[in-house]
Order: structure tokens, then C-alpha cells, then sequence
């Protein structure tokens, strides 16, 4: 028994040496030098395995001594096998290189897909190949991302901020402090139109962030790119179908922490009609309240069901490759609120700054029904040749209930004992936006691929909906601090809206390009162009509502009516106000044609050219009500050369410089002459309105030190012509009118600095970058004087320079990722910085609305298991941080005020708070 314990203990202690032994190595792309994360390093012999961190690092213990068998598998790269001997002691470290399966595609073009970018290392390789300045958020960057829609993702790059909607979520992208008017928005390069009813910017919380393959942000162009991008491109690479069988979901639920001690508002939108009275029934038709579903006045107060988000993917390949297909479907029903505190101005006497008259406590509750399908089906029949067929539809529904308290400041109001006249104003509204893309397009190589020719047929539509929007308003008075509801307004207590606009694109792309044979280098010319039809129509009617009789008017809430359902009201104006310069039809003709050059060789690439973008604008009202252009058109032609370079310092280092001209062109809402109230103030288009030009000049140096690390540090200057924006300006009859409107004024400059910087080490890895901006343009102001003669005041017109508006100076980004392979955990800390900008620019010199600078903190975390299974868990604005609009300067009349307006010298206009968002969800995915 003794020898036999002897013998084991021997035994054991000899196979402890012989498994003691541990070896580190990395795994990188072969063409690239990329780090390779989530690779599978496996050892035949032993049967141990291993997986790649975030920066391509791996290392496995209790291997034996001796030459082992290793095999190191990636689903984006070709298997790889090799022999290796492993030293009890001193073993180096191991550098291996997978060979990428991706065909290389050109890399100056958007206009077809582009394998890649659907993990990390992939969109790094996208921004150190591509021809021009881009950004690339990966497939997986954006799975593993706090962020569900398209809006929240864009946030994540360098110069780019967001401006939220009512309920704090993302909307529109800002690009290097260019508001997003001058962005432009594609779907796999193809530009969509927009729902908006008013401007041609795409809201991007339109597009659930799982449908997407890649999200690319191009930050200068090309003679092959569309021009009207001067702030830059934002491009929505939708997923193609795999190389081998693809089924991906997830299912996930949350809740807004702001309804855990609180009730959602809602009202019953089922009911409520599509179409107006007028639509329905003919001009002739007079209108009674029974036409009008009182279900948008039949408001409830109760815990809102948790949310629900999912998504569910199908993709494969068929008939030996040639035929690939995916289809993909993804469903958001979220409820999300706010709750806002505006205060009204005005400017009085000869004081420049503002006197607080009126504030309003808002509360908003809102339901996203959010609706993406999408598929891509193409047809590869030999090398040369290949078409595809996309098409992509998305539907959001927006239901809120806006309930607004508005206190007047005036004699009657006491703050010291609880004393003021209120109004009360509910709004309920139903939105329905929508966009459908459907894409032919063909590739075709002739001459051993030396002529490329590529075309592509896009019909694309979108429409905005706004059925019965109805407002109602009643007085109220506060007493010893109690608050509490009389009776109806005395004018127009109930009204009802219907808006509602179609835009439709019919368009046609084409591209030529030729590969000059060479001895040195390569040389491509291209050619090619595109011709859009555009037309849209928009439509508004309203009615207003008011009691049956006088004695009624007087009826107390809560004494004579208990629910707003229960008025009997009729209709003052019951054939509508279809006479409305908002009812219109117009369409826009775009033709252009460029020339283009790509010379490449070992050191530089150079791209340049020139496009020629013609454009044909024109309106016609269908209702003209004494306006003096009823319809109008605009037709211009702009030549608009660009070019750039990429110049190869060393094997690690490279420099991008280019130059490029864009245009913007207004949008049809802007040159109508219409006058509509909007929110707190009239509104009204300018027919006037020129295009803007900008030149534009970038410069970025690119490091990627390792093969996981990269910095990027740039300058861009901007100069902008006849730059549009909004300004309050009075009418030139009626002084008393003040009109919210789109003007030209003169030139603007727009230069800043752009830092980016990614870097891993082993499992932990961050993502910094950091913009800073700075813009300048000079409008004329209104002020006041003291009349020598009257000493009365008398108004005067100043010039006052200021930032663009929209444009903060300082935007940071800095994201803390968690990757353990092994073990399947992957987590990320994401926090956003966007500084001080305007919000609003006002008539009055020294009286823009500017928005406060905040911090956003946003964190997810994920579990996979083998099986191909993963939970994860979502959290968005941990730190509750509010939105907060304030004046410069302050008035000492706001001092009477209860509230606390003034600090620092700055006077609070609005502020808003939004609550946290959780959300946690299953995911499965299987790739054969």
C-alpha cells in the first residue's frame, strides 16, 4: 500500500510538471495586422480552448511540453492550423495571422454594399481603407450599446451631437456644430426622403438600431456623392445575407423609472379618424360636433404596461451561393415621458433683457409603437455580374398627452399667499410616420474588370400623420396654494387639427468606371450621375369648437361636467379652415452628373473631380388666402468640385486631407408662404430663401500604434454662404406680428478640432474622443432706445455676432468596455458630454435661448452562454440629467418671481427631466 501511494504521489507530481506549463499569444488579421477579438484557440492533443480578448490577446495554462496541434477558428476568417512546439520554460509568445474571407470591394463608392463592419475589428478596417474622412460603428458595437434606435447610436462618434425630442430620446444628428438641416441621411448610400411635415432632415429614432449591419458617418465627399452635406453623411448599412444560415432575435422588457411612483396619461386614439371632416364629406359640408370623436378628450391616469422590444432575423444562401436572402423584422413599444417647466418672456421697455410673464408646468406621456421590416434579396450569376433587390419599411406611432398648467404673472398673482390666475391646456396628439426604400441595383465588370458599371432604381416614400389633434383650454385660479379647474376659455376652447404630408421619390443612379492600365500604379476614371423626381403634397384643416350658448360657457368643471366628454359644444367654422397656404403641392427635379479620378500607389491615393447638381424647385397653393405669391419656383445650377488625399507616412501612420463644396437647399415648408401657430409662436415660410454653398477643408492624421489601437487627431474649416437659420422677425405691415422664420444672412465660418482615440488591453478596453467647435455668423438684432426728443422708447436694428445655432463648442464621448470571451461577459459604461449651444434665436439682441451644457451616463451589460443564448440589460440617463434652456442676463422684475430664475447672471427659461430607462432582454443567435 505504501509503494502504491509512493507510485501515485510520484505520478501526480510528474503529470503536475508536465501540464504546468502556459503560453500567451495574439491573433491578428493577416492583410491588416488587426487584433481579432472573440477568435477560438484551440488545441487538439489536450482539448483545451481558449478565446481572444479585446485586443486579440490570448492565454491558456496546463498545456503539456512538447509540439501540440492548434487551431484557431473566427467566423469572419478562414480556419487556421499550424504546429507548435511548447517549451517548459521561456516560451515566446505566439503571433498568429488569419486570412479575412471578405472579397475587397471598392472602397470609393456608397452607392453598393460593402461586405464588413459588422464587428470591431471590421469598422476599423473600413476607417483606415476608406478614400474619405469616416466614422464606422459596428453591428456588434451597437448590439452591445446602451442605445435600441439609430439616434442614440450616431451619438457615439467624434463631433456629433444629438437633439432630443420631447421625451429626452434622440432625434437628429448635429455634425461638427452644422445644424441638421445640412446632414444628409441614407439607407445602403440611397437618400430617403423625410416624414417631417416642415424640413428634409430624417428623424433617425424612425430606425430601430438592430436592423443595421454598420452605421457610417462620411465627414467629407466625393464627386460620386451626393452634394447637400455640408456638416456630412450619415449612412444606415442595413444587414445583407450571410455567407452560411443566420437566425438572430432577442426579446427584451423594461420600464421607465419615471411611472414607478407616477400614472401614464393616455387618451383613446383608436377611434380617431384619418381624415377630416372637409375630406370625408366634400367643401361643402357643415360640420357639427358629432363628427368629432370624443375619444382624444376621454383622458385616464394608470400604471403603464412594461415595455417591449425585439427583433428577429432569417438569413441564408441558396442555389451554390448565388442566390442570397435575408429578412428581418424588429418591434419597440416604449412609454416615456417628461416633465417640463417653460417660462415665458418678453422684452420691455428699453432693458435688453427679458421680463418672465407666464410659466407653464407640462407633463408629457408618450407611447412609441416603433415598426422596422426589412429584406435584401440578390443574385450573384457569375463573377461579373450581380443584381440585388432591397427594401426597407419603417413605422413609428406616437401617442402623447401633453397636460400643461400655465400660471400668469400678473396683478393677480401672489406667490406669498398662494394666489394666481391659471389656464389649463391638455393636448392629446396621435403621430404616424413612416418611410418604405425599395432599391434595384445591378453590378456588372467587363474587360477582365477593368470597366465597371453599376446602376441602381429607387422608389421611396414617406408620409407624417397628425389626425385630430385637439387641444382643449380651460381657466383655473389658484387659492392658499390649491389649484383647481372653472370653466372653459372664452375663445375657441376646443380645437381640432389635421396635418398630414406624402413625399415621393423616384430616382435613377448611374456609375462608369474604367481601370487605366498602368506599369506604376493604379488609375481609375469614373463617370456617372443620378436624376431624382420629388413631389410632395401637405394638407391642414382645423376646426374650432366652442360652447352651444352662452349660459353654458359658464358652466363650472366639476359642478356642471365631471368629463370632458360630457360639453356640448358646437362648431364655429364648420366647412374647416381648409384655406390655408399649409395645403400644397410642390416637387423638386435634381439632376446631376460628375467626373471623377482615383490614382493609388504605394504611398498616395487621390481622388478628385468635379459634379454638376441642377436643381428645380416649385410650389402652388391650393387654398391661397390673399397671399401675394401663390406659387413660386427656384431653378439653379452649382459646380462643385472636391478632392482628396491619403498620403502613407510609414506602415502605422497616414494623413487625410480634402476639400469639398456642398450646397443646402430649403426645404418646400420653407419657401411657402404660409403663417401657422406652432407651440408658443407663429410660423411662416419665406420665398426668398436661397440654397446655401459651403467650402469645405479637412485635415485628420491617423496612428494605429497597435494592431488594436488607434488615434486620430484633425482640423476642418467651413465656409458657409448664405447660410439659413431661424430667427424671429415682425411682420412688415403689422409690427405687432412677430413671426418665427428661415432667413439667409450673409456668411458664416465653422472651424474645429477633432480628437479620437480607441485602445485595448486584454479584457478591458475605452473609446475617447473628444470636438471642439467654434462658428461665428452675424444677424441683425432688434433693441431699444430712449428717443431724444419723445423720450419714449423707439426700437433700433443692431448686428450681433454669435455661434450657429445649434452648435456647441465642446462635445466629449468616453466609453469603458468589459470583455471577458472565456467567460462570456461583455459590459460598457458610456457617458456623453455636449456643451452649451443655441436653442432658440430670438428677435432681440442678447436674447437667444441657449441650452445648458450636460451629461448623458448610459451602461449595458451582456451574458452569453454556448448554446448560443445571451441576456443583457440596458440603462439609459443614470444621472437623470435635465435639459435647461436660460437667457444670458437677467431682468430684476424676475425677482419677484417665487421661483428661483436668476444664477450666475443667467435667467432659466425651461427646464426638463426625463427619468431612467431600464430594459433587459434574452438574445439567441445561430450561425451555421
Amino acid at each position: 500500500m505504501k509503494n502504491f501511494l509512493t507510485v501515485l504521489l510520484a505520478s501526480s507530481i510528474s503529470v503536475s510538471a508536465a501540464y504546468a506549463t502556459k503560453i500567451k499569444g495574439k491573433v491578428l488579421d493577416g492583410q491588416t495586422g488587426e487584433a481579432i477579438t472573440g477568435a477560438t484557440v484551440f488545441f487538439e492533443q489536450s482539448g483545451l480552448s481558449t478565446k481572444t480578448q479585446l485586443d486579440g490577446s490570448f492565454e491558456l495554462k496546463g498545456l503539456s511540453v512538447g509540439k501540440v496541434k492548434i487551431h484557431i477558428r473566427h467566423m469572419a476568417y478562414a480556419e487556421f492550423t499550424q504546429e507548435i512546439e511548447i517549451k517548459k520554460e521561456d516560451t515566446p509568445h505566439f503571433i498568429f495571422q488569419l486570412t479575412s474571407t471578405d472579397q475587397k470591394l471598392m472602397e470609393v463608392t456608397i452607392k453598393g454594399q460593402r461586405n464588413g463592419g459588422d464587428d470591431d475589428p471590421s469598422a476599423r478596417r473600413l476607417e483606415k481603407n476608406a478614400s474619405q474622412i469616416i466614422n464606422v460603428v459596428s453591428a456588434r458595437a451597437i448590439e452591445i450599446s446602451p442605445d435600441i434606435t439609430v439616434a442614440n447610436v450616431v451619438q457615439r462618434v467624434s463631433g456629433v451631437s444629438i437633439e432630443r425630442n420631447s421625451n429626452g430620446e434622440g432625434q437628429y444628428a448635429i455634425l461638427r456644430g452644422m445644424d441638421k438641416r445640412y446632414n444628409t441621411t441614407l439607407v445602403n448610400g440611397v437618400k430617403v426622403p423625410s416624414p417631417d411635415n416642415k424640413y428634409r432632415y430624417v428623424p433617425l429614432d424612425l430606425f430601430p438600431s438592430n436592423m443595421l449591419e454598420r452605421l457610417e458617418v462620411y465627414k467629407s465627399l466625393t464627386p460620386n456623392m451626393e452634394a447637400d452635406a455640408v456638416g456630412g453623411v450619415v449612412n444606415m448599412v442595413m444587414k445583407a445575407a450571410p455567407s452560411k444560415l443566420l437566425l438572430q432575435a432577442n426579446l427584451a422588457t423594461g420600464y421607465s423609472q419615471r411611472y414607478f411612483n407616477q400614472d401614464f396619461g393616455s387618451f383613446a386614439a383608436g377611434g380617431t379618424s384619418s381624415k377630416s371632416p372637409y375630406e370625408l364629406h366634400g367643401k361643402n359640408y357643415n360640420a357639427t360636433s358629432a363628427d368629432f370623436n370624443k375619444g382624444v378628450l376621454d383622458y385616464t391616469y394608470k400604471k403603464p404596461s412594461p415595455d417591449v422590444v425585439g427583433n428577429l432575423t432569417f438569413g441564408n444562401r441558396y442555389l451554390d451561393d448565388k442566390l442570397g436572402v435575408i429578412v428581418g423584422a424588429s418591434y419597440q413599444n416604449l412609454h416615456r415621458g417628461s416633465r417640463s417647466v417653460f417660462y415665458k418672456s418678453a422684452v420691455v421697455g428699453v432693458n435688453p433683457n427679458a421680463v418672465i410673464t407666464e410659466q407653464q408646468d407640462r407633463q408629457y406621456d408618450e407611447q412609441q409603437q416603433r415598426l422596422g421590416l426589412h429584406n435584401k434579396i440578390d443574385y450573384r450569376f457569375n463573377p461579373n455580374h450581380r443584381l440585388s433587390f432591397y427594401q426597407m419599411y419603417v413605422n413609428l406611432n406616437n401617442t402623447q398627452l401633453r397636460d400643461a398648467v400655465n400660471t400668469i404673472y400678473n396683478g393677480q398673482y401672489d406667490p406669498n399667499i398662494g394666489k394666481a390666475e391659471l389656464t389649463y391646456v391638455t393636448r392629446s396628439r396621435k403621430t404616424q410616420q413612416q418611410i418604405y426604400n425599395g432599391t434595384l441595383q445591378g453590378d456588372h465588370r467587363f474587360m477582365d474588370n477593368r470597366l465597371n458599371v453599376r446602376w441602381s432604381g429607387a422608389l421611396s416614400s414617406a408620409s407624417n400623420q397628425l389626425p385630430q389633434n385637439t387641444t382643449i383650454s380651460l381657466d383655473g385660479i389658484q387659492e392658499n396654494f390649491e389649484r383647481k379647474r372653472t370653466s372653459l376659455v372664452n375663445k375657441s376652447p376646443v380645437t381640432y387639427r389635421w396635418e398630414r404630408n406624402t413625399d415621393n421619390d423616384y430616382a435613377g443612379y448611374w456609375d462608369v468606371a474604367y481601370k487605366v492600365p498602368m506599369t506604376d500604379g493604379k488609375l481609375e476614371l469614373s463617370t456617372g450621375g443620378l436624376y431624382r423626381d420629388k413631389q410632395r403634397s401637405s394638407f391642414y384643416n382645423n376646426y374650432n369648437l366652442s360652447p352651444a350658448s352662452a349660459e353654458e360657457a359658464k358652466y363650472k368643471y366639476g359642478v356642471d361636467f365631471q368629463n370632458y366628454t360630457e360639453l356640448n359644444l358646437t362648431v364655429t367654422n364648420p366647412n374647416g379652415a381648409v384655406a390655408n397656404p399649409l395645403t400644397y403641392d410642390a416637387n423638386e427635379k435634381t439632376t446631376a452628373v460628375y467626373g471623377m479620378f482615383n490614382y493609388e500607389s504605394d504611398k498616395l491615393q487621390m481622388i478628385g473631380g468635379i459634379r454638376m447638381e441642377h436643381t428645380n424647385q416649385d410650389y402652388k397653393l391650393l387654398f391661397p388666402a390673399g397671399e401675394k405669391r401663390p406659387e413660386g419656383s427656384q431653378v439653379y445650377t452649382e459646380w462643385l468640385p472636391s478632392l482628396t488625399v491619403k498620403y502613407h507616412l510609414k506602415e502605422k501612420q497616414q494623413l487625410h486631407a480634402a476639400y469639398y463644396r456642398a450646397l443646402n437647399r430649403p426645404g418646400f415648408y420653407e419657401i411657402v408662404p404660409s403663417s401657422v401657430v406652432n407651440e408658443e409662436f407663429l410660423e411662416r415660410g419665406n420665398p426668398d430663401l436661397k440654397h446655401a454653398l459651403a467650402d469645405n477643408f479637412d485635415l485628420r492624421y491617423e496612428l494605429f500604434p497597435e494592431a488594436s489601437s488607434q488615434f486620430f487627431v484633425g482640423m476642418f474649416y467651413k465656409k458657409i454662404k448664405n447660410p439659413i437659420e431661424y430667427t424671429f422677425q415682425p411682420d412688415e405691415v403689422r409690427k405687432q406680428d412677430v413671426y418665427y422664420t428661415p432667413g439667409n444672412f450673409g456668411n458664416a465660418n465653422n472651424f474645429g478640432i477633432e480628437v479620437d482615440y480607441i485602445k485595448y488591453i486584454q479584457k478591458f478596453g475605452m473609446k475617447a474622443n473628444y470636438t471642439y467647435t467654434h462658428s461665428r455668423i452675424t444677424t441683425a438684432k432688434m433693441s431699444r432706445r430712449i428717443n431724444e426728443t419723445t423720450q419714449d422708447p423707439e426700437p433700433i436694428i443692431v448686428d450681433q455676432t454669435r455661434p450657429l445655432y445649434g452648435q456647441a463648442a465642446h462635445i466629449a464621448n468616453l466609453s469603458l468596455l468589459y470583455k471577458d470571451a472565456n467567460r462570456g461577459w461583455e459590459g460598457q459604461l458610456a457617458g456623453s458630454y455636449t456643451g452649451s449651444r443655441i436653442n432658440t434665436v430670438s428677435q432681440f439682441l442678447n436674447d437667444d435661448l441657449w441650452q445648458k451644457g450636460f451629461v448623458q451616463l448610459d451602461a449595458s451589460i451582456e451574458k452569453k452562454f454556448r448554446t448560443g443564448w445571451a441576456i443583457f440589460a440596458k440603462a439609459n440617463n443614470i444621472l437623470n440629467t435635465p435639459m435647461e434652456l436660460y437667457v444670458k442676463g437677467t431682468n430684476p422684475e424676475n425677482e419677484k418671481i417665487a421661483e428661483k430664475l436668476v444664477e450666475g447672471g443667467n435667467t432659466l427659461i425651461r427646464k426638463d427631466l426625463y427619468g431612467q430607462n431600464y430594459i433587459l432582454g434574452l438574445r439567441y443567435l445561430f450561425n451555421k
